[in-house]
Formats: C-alpha cells, sequence, structure tokens
C-alpha cells in the first residue's frame, strides 16, 4: 500500500483517483491486447475456411 504523508483529505483523494485510473487504463490496455489477439485468429481462421471451401469446390 502507499503511504504519503498528505496535507489534506482532497490530496488523499485525488492521489487515490489518479492511481485508480492509472490501474484501470492498465487494464484497458491490456483487455485491448486480448482483443487484438482474439481478432486477428478469428481472421486467420476465417481465410482458412474460406480458402477450404474454395478448394473443396474446384
Amino acid at each position: 500500500m502507499f503511504y504519503c504523508n498528505f496535507k489534506s483529505s482532497k490530496e488523499k483523494k485525488s492521489f487515490y483517483q489518479k492511481k485508480k485510473l492509472e490501474m484501470l487504463n492498465y487494464i484497458k490496455d491490456s483487455l485491448e491486447r486480448k482483443i487484438a489477439s482474439v481478432s486477428a485468429s478469428i481472421e486467420v481462421l476465417e481465410n482458412q475456411i474460406s480458402r477450404d471451401n474454395v478448394e473443396v469446390s474446384s
């Protein structure tokens, strides 16, 4: 946990809000990377399925 000597409760609140925002942005970035990975996998599978369907009908 953080130990800081705050001059006021307003400073303390601001500090924890900034830390919370940093944490949420980190989580958001992590989820965006995972979504990008899943989206790329879906695209590759769709391309493979399309390619396989063309080969079967030829």
